[in-house]
Formats: structure tokens, sequence, C-alpha cells
């Protein structure tokens, strides 16, 4: 049978690198596409490391990890003054690489170039988890070739995730790129100048606001249906029928694919269910116990499913408090947050303001800002008890006490409904909390006295806006 000949790999590697050529970069088409936030860390880690290690680039599929890669290396090359021919793009996914060992690739690289010993040089393997025992091999690379620094993306989240951790210890540092937030949609669109006034001064004590706050919940809804994946962002085509493209592509294949050749599921339709069961119940408090017996599955199987989902970046729990904000020793109660809204919508269609659905996206999407900041999403749960709610309430890490607290609304009623926040007021005295407890609505901002105590009202969509960006900022100084 005939082979694939050095001179085909070659002429491969010179393809999928044209900036192997003097004065070319990456494609326009990617260099034209908006830049993540996330751009400039995960482009300072790359060229700032000097530790013997891998970067694993994490995240769930179609967020944009290949175009950050491409984009990272226009930035090396740009700002970083890296030459071209010291940077090698492999797309795993090609034919021409599947018969040929990792280490055999890299080799080729160099002898195409002779460079001095000790040229700093970066290799991208995007989509590495079509690659056997790949974390072996990498582990193996980092060890051997130590003047590259090696970075790897991949769809299969919860593969990688899970294998970085067993087999790269001490060699791999993960750097996870999760859907897009709020702020980054407005960006995107272009809409940011016409819906956000900035804080006067960059005091941080400040707010954003809105002088359009319908125009801005408008946009909301849009982010909610489509929002959270960039290429939906850019094409009429998908927000048409965000089921084809998100849900096939997106969902499904990491249900139908991904987990069970990972962790040797064997009833699909099973998990496929209880997923479906958990999207449409986002934001929602869920019971183990009724859980396993509206599905009809043993609850150590559906423990294991949802460890399965949270790995793949599908879905987030959070723990419940009581009213003394105490954990609960047997914890039969808790939420489950999708982990980007534009899922739920993919599953059962899109939603308007008037959705009945509107109050659980709105909380999803409000929780799924806070994915992106790990220094917060641990500390973070839910207070109930036989008398009243918290929607979200954050925890020292230390003392575990509550430094803020959180009732997330889609209406204005409760601006003229004091005696519902009543329960919140409370809570927030016994906790004596850091900041005034936050009340969010549709279009109602100011404050408002309950119990004594003054609350903060803001419109959901500003707050979303305000967690994301404020997360965003964070993750560019740090």
């Amino acid at each position: 049978m005939r082979q694939v000949t050095d001179k085909e790999i070659e002429n491969r590697l010179r393809l999928d690198n044209p900036w192997w050529q003097a004065g070319q970069g990456i494609e326009s088409d990617y260099l034209e596409f908006p830049r993540r936030a996330y751009l400039r860390g995960f482009s300072r880690l790359i060229s700032e490391s000097t530790v013997n290690r891998a970067v694993i680039l994490l995240g769930p599929r179609r967020v944009g990890k290949t175009i950050l890669v491409f984009h990272t290396i226009q930035w090396l090359m740009d700002e970083a003054e890296i030459s071209g021919r010291d940077i090698l793009y492999l797309s795993l996914e090609t034919p021409s690489y599947s018969v040929l060992a990792l280490e055999s690739l890299v080799r080729r690289f160099q002898d195409i170039f002779p460079r001095p010993q000790g040229t700093p040089l970066f290799v991208f393997f995007d989509e590495i988890q079509y690659f056997k025992n790949w974390e072996i091999h990498l582990k193996s690379l980092v060890d051997t070739f130590r003047e590259i620094c090696f970075v790897a993306t991949g769809s299969a989240t919860a593969a990688l995730k899970t294998k970085s951790v067993e087999s790269g210890a001490g060699r791999f540092t993960e750097f996870r790129l999760p859907p897009l937030t709020f702020a980054e949609y407005l960006s995107f669109v272009q809409k940011k100048k016409d819906f956000i006034v900035e804080p006067f001064g960059g005091d941080n004590q400040s707010h954003f606001t809105t002088q359009n706050i319908y125009g801005l919940n408008e946009e909301f809804i849009n982010y909610l249906n489509y929002g959270a994946f960039p290429e939906a962002v850019f094409s009429k085509q998908i927000q048409g029928n965000p089921q084809r493209y998100i849900k096939s592509d997106i969902i499904d294949k990491v249900l139908l694919r991904d987990l069970p050749s990972l962790y040797g599921i064997s009833d699909i339709q099973e998990l496929n269910r209880l997923f479906n069961t958990l999207a449409y119940n986002s934001g929602l408090e869920i019971s183990l116990g009724k859980l396993s017996k509206s599905s009809n599955v043993a609850k150590n199987t559906l423990t294991r499913y949802l460890e399965y989902l949270e790995a793949a970046f599908l879905i987030k729990r959070i723990n419940r408090l009581d009213a003394d904000a105490r954990h609960f020793k047997r914890m039969t109660a808790f939420k489950v947050y999708l982990t980007n809204p534009t899922m739920r919508a993919a599953l059962f269609g899109p939603i308007t303001e008037q959705h009945e659905a509107i109050g659980q996206l709105a909380e999803t999407a409000v929780f799924s800002q806070w994915l992106h900041n790990a220094k917060y999403i641990e500390s973070l749960y839910y207070a109930r008890w036989k008398t009243g709610e918290v929607d979200m309430v954050s925890l020292e890490p230390g003392t575990q006490r509550p430094r803020f607290a959180i009732v997330i609304k889609w209406s204005d009623k409760i601006a003229e409904q004091p005696k519902e926040l009543r329960q919140l007021a409370l809570f927030a005295k016994r906790h004596q909390l850091l900041r005034p407890p936050l009340v969010t609505t549709c279009t109602k901002s100011g404050t408002i006295q309950v119990e004594g105590l003054e609350m903060e009202l803001t419109p959901t969509a500003l707050h979303c806006y305000t967690v994301a960006r404020k997360t965003l900022e964070h993750e560019q100084n740090h």
C-alpha cells in the first residue's frame, strides 16, 4: 500500500504554516475575527514561560480555541518579535499526520529550518485528543525538547482535563477558555458604546450604567439565545437554526461521543435524557431523590453522570446553605446551572422577554459570568430555608462568612413589593454582609429600604455585563 511521502508531509506543513513565508501571517478570515478577552493572558502565559511545561488550552466545543491559537501566533510575531519560522501549528485532525508520531513531526520542523542551538520555538497541537495516549507523548516531548514551548488544545474537555491531571503532573499548565461573556458579546456585535456608560474616573467602586436599558435588554435576549458561541454571533444561518448547530455540533457530540468513549457509558440515551432534564431546569433546585425517581436511574449512577457532565463543562452544581449560612451535612438538594444559557435555547427553542423560563435563563446567565472567575466560583452557594431564599451567596474562603448576597429577578414588581425582600434583609443583617445586598430587576435601578437596610437595585442585563467586565479585567491584569 502507498504511504504518505515525506514531500507530501512537508508540503502540508508549509500549507498549515503560511507565516513561514516572509511577510505572511495568519489567514485574513482569522485576522479579522474579534479577539477574545483572554488573548492577552494566554499569549503572556506562553511567551513568558520559563519553566519546562506545556500549556493545555481547555474549553467546550466551538468557543474559539483554534481562533485564539491563531491570534496568539500573530501576537507572538507582532508583539514578542518571534520569527514565523520558529512557530509550528499542527491540526491533528489532518489525515497526513495521522500515522506519524508527535516527536517525528517536531523533528521535521527542526530540520526544515536549521537554527542556532537553544533558539526558543513554539509548537501548537490543535485537537490533540485525536492522538492516542497524547498525554504520555506530550509529557515526553516536554522533557526532551526543553527549548520548545508546547501548547495543546482539544474539544473533549473532560478527556483533556482528566488525563492531564493523571499523567502530566508537574508538566502541564491548564488554561480554560469558557464561552463568551455578555461583555465580550456586546463588544463582538459592536454595541457596547451604544448601551454601556463607563464609570467616571475609573473608580472601582463606581458602577457601569446604561441610558438605554430596553436596547440592552434586547441584546441580552439575543445573548441568551445564541450569544455564547463566537461563530453563532456572526452567522444569521446559525441564529435561525441554533438547534442544528449548537445541539448537534456541540451538545450531542459531547453527550453521544466524547463522554461515552471516555467513561465507557453504555446507555447513551439515559445520559441524554438526564442532561435534557437538567437543562430544562437550569437555575432551579434539584433533589437527587426526585431526580432518580423521575428518570428511573439509580442515585449512584446519577451522581457519576453529574460528575461527567460537570467535567465536560456542560453544567455546574452549587450547594445549599441554611439561614445561618451553614452547610448541610447530607447534601440531598442542590442547584444545577448550564455553563451557558444558549444551550437551553438550542434544546428547547429561543425565548423572548415574556417567556416563562426567562427568570431561570437570566439567573443562569448571571451565574455563567462568574464561571470566568476561578477565585470566586467555588465560593458561591445559594441559601434556602423554610421562610426564605437567596439566589446567590458568596462565602469568604477562610472564615466561611457570607460576603455578599444576590436575589435575581426578571421583573420590576420587586421594587414595589419590598415585603418580598424581608428575608433577604434579615439574612444580610444576621451576617453583617461586607456590601449591601443586591436585587436584580428588568429595568429598575436605584436603592430600596427594607427592614431599615438599604439594598441596591440594578437591571439583570446590566449586572450580567458588570460581573463579566470586572472578571475579564481581573483576568487581563493577573
